[in-house]
């Protein structure tokens, strides 16, 4: 079957389109014919080395498709039933496992691509803002990278809550989307000062909590951004890992929380999972979360997939397809 692997770390260039046996699902696994998989920025990391993985391996944790074979035990899921998982094992190829615990099924009226796009990116909007700094009306907060997958969806969250959201983007293209997703405030960051912007959007307080998936480049502005005792959320490594720091900064700057939180300690169970899709499927059924599908590229082109999510060039959720 088709897949794509890399054999070495380094850039895009190193996805190679494998020829592999299909995988045989073992006791509590499914096996999902691969109709979309999600591409993630964890995806590139693994790719790149940041994120240490065994050689050779094939990308792909978040898949949507049919169910193609059930592994020994598993009694909740029959062939041809539509599935999505964020746990699955390999998932850019024409088949991938998952443990059952961690699969769901895709109710009527979600497309598989929309399904697809909320597994990984949607479950970790859901936990930021319910969990991580649960969000409430009359709180601020300061969204980084809002034009992308996790980010127009964590707005969409967020002003569900009742909260008031200053979001950046990189380009004056993305302001109207991200605005269009219910953000107060859009600041383009590669241009503005989004410390000055959030400080004048409080009032000079700053805000409540920053969600930020860029790391390296938003840092320093964003701890200035918060007021004291707010809350610093660390969930992605856009333009590289933050930089050491000392503790003692946090306290200089307003006894400020930092936190880096992963989506795995937030789906632990399948009740912890199956709760949160539930609420996910609900809000796109009832069309309080709008689902955007910013590009779509066939499996052998992951390469010129990983360069555009990696150029910033994208919005939304990017899917490769078979």
């Amino acid at each position: 079957m088709l897949a794509i692997r890399i054999h070495e770390t380094g850039g895009p260039e190193k996805l190679c389109t494998d020829d592999i046996p299909v995988p045989m699902p073992g006791a509590g696994e499914v096996r999902i014919h691969v109709e979309a998989a999600g591409l993630n920025f964890i995806d590139t990391y693994q790719r790149g080395g940041l994120y240490a993985v065994p050689l050779p391996f094939t990308l792909g944790a978040e898949i949507a498709g049919l169910v193609s074979m059930v592994g020994a035990g598993v009694t909740e899921f029959s062939v041809g039933d539509r599935v999505a998982t964020a746990k699955a094992s390999g998932g850019y190829a024409a088949e991938a496992l998952a443990p059952a615990a961690h699969v769901v099924k895709i109710p009527n009226g979600v497309t598989t691509q929309m399904a697809a796009a909320l597994m990984l990116q949607g479950l970790t909007a859901h936990y930021l803002a319910i969990d991580t700094f649960p969000l409430k009306s009359g709180h601020t907060a300061l969204i980084h990278a809002a034009a992308g997958g996790v980010g127009l969806l964590l707005v969409q969250l967020a002003k569900r809550a009742g909260a008031r959201v200053i979001a950046t983007v990189g380009s004056d293209e993305k302001v109207a989307l991200v605005r269009g997703a219910g953000a107060d405030e859009v600041v383009v960051y590669t241009r503005d000062n989004f410390t000055t912007a959030a400080r004048a959007f409080t009032g000079g307080l700053g805000v409540d909590v920053v969600y930020d998936a860029v790391g390296k480049d938003t840092f320093a502005g964003s701890i200035d951004s918060l007021r004291p005792r707010g809350m610093f959320v660390s969930f992605g490594n856009a333009s590289g890992p933050v930089p050491p720091f000392a503790p003692l900064l946090l306290s200089q700057k307003g006894s400020l929380y930092f936190t880096r939180p992963t989506l795995l300690h937030h789906t632990q169970t399948s009740a912890e999972l199956r709760g949160r899709t539930d609420d996910l499927f609900g809000a796109v059924l009832s069309g309080a979360l709008k689902v955007r599908i910013g590009a779509t590229f066939p499996l052998k082109a992951a390469a010129e997939a990983h360069r555009a999510l990696e150029g910033r060039g994208t919005t939304g959720k990017v899917l490769l397809l078979l």
